[in-house]
């Protein structure tokens, strides 16, 4: 199995200035995803950033990068660029992997690809994890995934899915994890190139819009999105200041004598 893995990077944002070139030991942020990305199995590893600075940073360090516009509404629109400008279409396999991971496991970059490859029927695929806290279900910031009996997606909300009827009191919310435990999103995807390349032609979904989830368009749209259940948790992504300082730790951790 031969697959891409695309980085979109985004100069603004209203958290963190300038995020991609946030240094993280020694090395803008950028880099350091796409220098982890590159330790999983995939053919290439590519930047798709939407500022010159973005693309000087990743060739200064031997990074592959493109330039693309900076006008589009979300990142998987810039995927679709990208497929475009690298000649990606058909069956190739692309994985997204989100500009501020810089701690994301290869292993689970390999594994989002070997699922898409596993289900022909799908047009994407990504990833869970079963959730152990009764906080995290109960958070709207944290999005649930709810799948069927062959692996693949049937719906992704922010509220507590699936809701345990005999759990809760008078409608009250639960006070225990449902068994089996619920499962949380996390935020990498695979896709067939040819369907990136046609998703921003797709209309916005209701159930997209009320949720702010863009996966649900995929969905409500009939396409299939194949689930790989993690054992483990991803590693934190950076949103912040404090996100980036908390990274900024473990990497000093690592570099001590």
């Amino acid at each position: 199995m031969s697959f891409t893995v695309l980085v979109p990077a985004r100069l603004a944002s209203t958290r963190l200035p300038d995020k991609p070139l946030a240094d993280i030991a020694g090395l803008p942020m950028v880099v350091r995803v796409a220098r982890r990305a590159s330790h999983s199995g995939a053919a290439r590893v590519v930047v798709a950033g939407d500022d010159p600075s973005i693309i000087s940073a990743c060739r200064a360090h031997g990074v592959e990068a493109i330039l693309t516009r900076q006008d589009h509404a979300s990142g998987t629109d810039r995927l679709a660029e990208a497929c475009e400008q690298l000649g990606l279409d058909g069956n190739d396999i692309v994985v997204n992997v989100q500009g501020d991971e810089p701690l994301i496991d290869p292993a689970l970059i390999d594994a989002v690809a070997s699922t898409l490859a596993a289900h022909p029927e799908a047009a994407m695929s990504t990833a869970v994890h079963e959730i152990d806290s009764l906080d995290d279900f109960l958070n709207p910031n944290v999005v649930k995934a709810v799948l069927d009996a062959g692996g693949n997606a049937l719906y992704f909300s922010r509220a507590p899915i699936p809701w345990w009827r005999d759990g809760a009191t008078g409608g009250a919310p639960p006070r225990v994890l449902p068994s089996p435990a619920p499962l949380r999103h996390i935020g990498i995807y695979g896709y067939r190139a040819a369907f990136v390349r046609m998703f921003p032609s797709l209309a916005s979904a209701p159930i997209e819009s009320t949720e702010a989830l863009e996966q649900l368009r995929a969905l409500w749209h009939g396409h299939r999105i194949a689930v790989h259940v993690s054992q483990t948790a991803p590693g934190p992504g950076i949103d912040t200041p404090e996100d980036l300082a908390r990274v900024r730790a473990v990497f000093a951790a690592r570099q001590a004598p």
